[in-house]
């Protein structure tokens, strides 16, 4: 079992909060990346999609998992259960100092997450108190006009990495 830790940064421009649409623990925020297998090494061609509400029975029967695949090179199975309650949103001050923050934790079994993809339903604040909500980072950024503080959003140089924690 290793648990990894899903960490992002941006540089974010007058916005601060940047989180899936219904906070870090959104049953319905689809998390996309690709999966490599433990055994062999093998990196999943296609993006793989693990969301908290979608869960199926472990083979064992004791208990549910996010995710089971099947490496498609050495067909060894891998889980990934996805653990709430660790992330928390990229405030401004992080984004500023260059820090990433914690998304979502999962606790991997044979499969390890590589390389994760910014997609739609993000929301963030502007620091004039306007909310923005539906944000697509699938291009890479994001530009917005806020009419309360009348200043330009931001958000860009989107980065992503897992952080192993045993």
């Amino acid at each position: 079992m290793v648990n990894m830790l899903l960490m992002i940064t941006a540089e974010l421009e007058n916005l601060t909060g940047l989180q899936p649409e219904g906070g870090c623990d959104d049953p319905n925020f689809p998390y996309y990346f690709k999966m490599k297998c433990s055994n062999c090494g093998e990196v999943s061609q296609k993006n793989t999609c693990v969301m908290l509400s979608e869960t199926v029975p472990l083979p064992n029967g004791r208990g549910h998992t996010n995710l089971i695949q099947r490496c498609k090179f050495c067909s060894r199975e891998g889980t990934v259960t996805m653990v709430q309650g660790r992330g928390r949103p990229l405030m401004l001050e992080v984004s500023q100092a260059g820090i990433y923050a914690p998304l979502m934790m999962f606790d991997c079994r044979g499969l390890e997450p590589v390389d994760f993809s910014f997609g739609h339903g993000w929301k963030a604040e502007s620091t004039s108190g306007t909310k923005f909500g539906d944000i697509d980072l699938s291009g890479g950024d994001y530009s917005e006009y806020c009419e309360k503080g009348e200043v330009p959003v931001m958000v860009s140089n989107l980065k992503a990495k897992f952080n192993c924690l045993k």
